[in-house]
Order: C-alpha cells, then sequence, then structure tokens
C-alpha cells in the first residue's frame, strides 16, 4: 500500500492537497477573519504600460480585505527555490505595498518563506529552509504562519 511518506506527491495539485491545506487545516486558517482563495489570477504591468504578466496565485491568505501570505506549491522533484522568481512577481503585484508582504515556498517536503519590503525598490528576503525531514520543523513552519498572520502592527 503506498503512503505519503514513501511515494510523495509528485504534482503541485497533489502537494496542496496532501501537505498544505491539513497544514492551513490544523492552522484555523479556514475560520473567520481569514479567507483562502485558491488559483487566484493576478495581473502585473509596468509602469511603461509594455509588459504585461498574468499569472494565477495557488493559495491567497485574505485577512480585512489585506493580502496575509501568498503560497505558491512546486512539485515535490524541484528545489522550493524554482518558485522564488514567481513568488516575488506576485509579491510585486500585491495591491497593498505599503506594508511588509509575506510568502511562502512549498514542494511538499520543504518550506521557505520570503518577505518582501518596498524601498523605492522591491527588497527581499528569505528564511532558512524547513524540511519535513527535520524534527520539528513542520511546528515551526505552523509557528511562522500563525505568527505573519497576526495583526500587520505586531509584524514587521
Amino acid at each position: 500500500m503506498a503512503d505519503i511518506l514513501n511515494y510523495p506527491p509528485f504534482l503541485e495539485t497533489s502537494v496542496r492537497m496532501t501537505v498544505l491545506d491539513p497544514l492551513l487545516f490544523i492552522g484555523n486558517f479556514y475560520l473567520f477573519p481569514f479567507h483562502i482563495k485558491a488559483e487566484e489570477s493576478v495581473e502585473i504591468i509596468t509602469k511603461e504600460q509594455d509588459l504585461i504578466i498574468k499569472g494565477r496565485l495557488d493559495t491567497l491568505i485574505i485577512k480585512e480585505q489585506l493580502w496575509v501570505m501568498i503560497i505558491e506549491s512546486k512539485r515535490v522533484i524541484y528545489s522550493v527555490e524554482v518558485g522564488l522568481p514567481q513568488l516575488l512577481a506576485y509579491l510585486i503585484a500585491n495591491p497593498h505595498p505599503n506594508r511588509p508582504n509575506y510568502g511562502m515556498l512549498t514542494n511538499g517536503s520543504e518550506f521557505l518563506f520570503v518577505k518582501l519590503l518596498w524601498d523605492g525598490k522591491p527588497l527581499y528576503g528569505t528564511s532558512r529552509l524547513f524540511a519535513m525531514r527535520n524534527p520539528g520543523d513542520l511546528y515551526e513552519v505552523l509557528k511562522i504562519l500563525k505568527h505573519l498572520c497576526q495583526p500587520s502592527e505586531g509584524v514587521e
């Protein structure tokens, strides 16, 4: 009989269903005051209006009309860092650039948090890489998710 530990999910949708959705459920992100949107369309238009980038956010956590977290899922066979340019583009598209924007990349076995700030231009930083193989890392991922989704005045 196949199991998730010996045969991890390979598709992005499977990663969301088997790893991300239970994590969001345990963290109470499906309850008020949060609202989860999946496959949310996003469009980035340059100032010169000559370049339009369209995409879909895998998972968007909203609280009080503010984007509090964008989560991008990748196939387990890829490093989570493969999704960094895509996640940064989505963070730049956030309609609230005056506050820190947060994202998380996951491939089902690894997790990486990203923070984007604006200081005349976008500046970003990443967390250390969290892995399911490391004891306690999944609990740390949940704690960080919950912390980042607290009221914005407490998170910088």
